[in-house]
């Protein structure tokens, strides 16, 4: 094996070694007051460095015969997945400061998973996307549990790393049957071997082994992604899990999952577009709906972003129906609003827990008295999620939609009806997305949470938040810089 092809994975190599000084910053720092401070500092610039390197890597690349394969699309994810990532680990850092014992094996964490996303997007081959899918699950799940003092941070944890066991499980069934139909597990190689198959007379046993390899492997990927009717845990799994880790949860590994999807779906099941595409209408019209459904009943905060965070998971899907390359770049646009309107009303939440709140709906009422920039940075991020103009989420959920409708001239019914059941569930999401919006403006407390000052952290990644929902809508050369490495 030549080892020099390490060099053609630069992103991943340096998150490594980023990785590595975190670490032994931990160890060195070990004994020092300050440590969590410092170690923040470390990671936050670790990841702006990485962000800046990734904007200079943008060139497809390939190593290890295949195994490793890289495009621009994959690049332009990886650095909306990074920025993500150093939001995080900018809004963590008060909740941090109170568990200096964990403040590295936090930073390690977020960090390793982060490099399994990587690795996952970039696989061209299916042993490779697993072993990527696994090094972000099992971190993922210590981080779940990292807050030893709550007995629902080991619960959720729990279930979140069952519930992982389980769809790896039935995912790597699928693998088999994909092997068993195409003979290899590369990429590319399977289309070919697919589309030679499904060029044959259309026999019951011709086309069983690939569709059931199909639906697992989509089972199992579609519990990464919380969508429907893989979604169950989700809600506990984001009220357990810490704050700052639901936030991450929410918004990075999704993405992750997401371009690999719709990059397996539209590539590797190319021949089975037909078989495919039905299952997806059902999973994104059920995802959204029930979702909304369950949303508009949630007290509990990360409870009810958890639903919120499914129905998102359905509208980025949906843009994967038009199967082309406008619906890849929808679907990271898509994303990268997602990661500032989301992060916007974690970083809120945690900020209000940090201070003397819990993460009850209730706690919320009369915010806008005591903390009316709260308030209003909440509202903004909330209206983003929505869909409201002039709002980047807007933007978001229009290209979508119009990836959705495209591409289906001769059979147009589905999809318009899928996208017709989005805009009606967009509706919905208002309503229930309101009710925090009136409990902080309307509802009125006797003992509302008390005005505190927020840390320079929180400003700082509420500043970035806001200035995306506002920005990444209404400036055109953001789309079009997704849009062109979709080409």
């Amino acid at each position: 094996m030549n080892y020099s092809q390490f060099l053609e994975m630069m992103p991943e190599a340096f998150l490594v070694l980023e990785l590595l000084i975190v670490f032994f910053a931990d160890l060195f720092l070990m004994k020092d007051e300050q440590k969590s401070r410092k170690l923040g500092l470390i990671a936050t610039g670790a990841l702006l460095m990485q962000t800046c390197l990734m904007f200079g890597l943008q060139d497809p690349t390939e190593a290890f015969g295949g195994l490793y394969v890289t495009s621009e699309m994959v690049n332009v994810m990886k650095i909306i997945l990074t920025f993500g990532t150093l939001i995080v680990v900018v809004m963590a850092q008060p909740w941090v400061d109170g568990r200096q014992k964990v403040a590295g094996e936090f930073y390690e964490l977020v960090f390793s998973t982060l490099l399994g996303m990587y690795v996952m997007m970039s696989s061209g081959h299916f042993l490779m996307f697993f072993l990527g899918l696994e090094m972000a699950s099992v971190p993922m799940a210590c981080l779940v549990a990292l807050d030893k003092l709550k007995k629902d941070s080991a619960e959720a944890a729990a279930k979140y790393i069952l519930t992982a066991t389980f769809s790896s499980g039935i995912m790597l069934y699928g693998i088999s049957f994909v092997y068993a139909a195409a003979g290899t597990l590369y990429f590319g190689d399977v289309a070919t071997a697919l589309t030679a198959r499904f060029a044959e007379s259309q026999g019951l046993l011709n086309v069983a082994l690939p569709v059931l390899g199909l639906v697992f492997f989509f089972s199992g990927l579609g519990f990464k992604i919380s969508l429907v009717p893989f979604h169950f845990w989700t809600a506990d799994t984001y009220q357990g899990a810490p704050t700052p880790v639901t936030g991450y949860l929410s918004v990075v590994s999704k993405g992750a999952a997401a371009l690999t999807l719709a990059i397996i779906l539209m590539k590797v099941f190319a021949p089975m577009t037909a078989y495919w595409e039905p299952l997806l209408y059902i999973v994104v019209v059920l995802s959204i709906t029930i979702a909304n459904l369950f949303a508009i009943r949630q007290t509990e905060l990360k409870r009810f972003m958890a639903f919120s965070s499914i129905s998102q998971a359905g509208y980025i899907m949906l843009a994967v129906i038009g199967n082309s390359q406008l619906g890849v770049a929808a679907l990271t646009f898509y994303v990268l609003v997602y990661v500032v309107a989301n992060m916007a009303v974690f970083t809120v939440i945690s900020t209000v827990e940090h201070n003397g709140g819990n993460t009850q709906m209730s706690c919320y009422n009369g915010l806008y008295q005591t903390n009316p920039k709260l308030a209003l940075l909440m509202t903004i991020a909330l209206f983003s999620l929505a869909g409201i103009p002039p709002f980047a989420g807007m933007f978001s959920k229009f290209f979508v939609f119009l990836a959705a409708v495209g591409g289906h001239e001769s059979a147009p019914f589905w999809p318009y009806f899928v996208v017709f059941v989005a805009l009606i569930n967009t509706v919905v999401s208002l309503y229930y997305y309101l009710l925090i919006v009136k409990a902080m403006y309307i509802k009125q407390e006797e003992h509302p949470l008390p005005t505190f000052a927020t840390e320079a952290n929180t400003r700082i990644s509420l500043a970035v938040c806001t200035a995306g929902i506002l920005l990444f809508g209404v400036c055109s050369c953001i789309y079009d810089w997704i849009a062109a490495a979709a080409l």
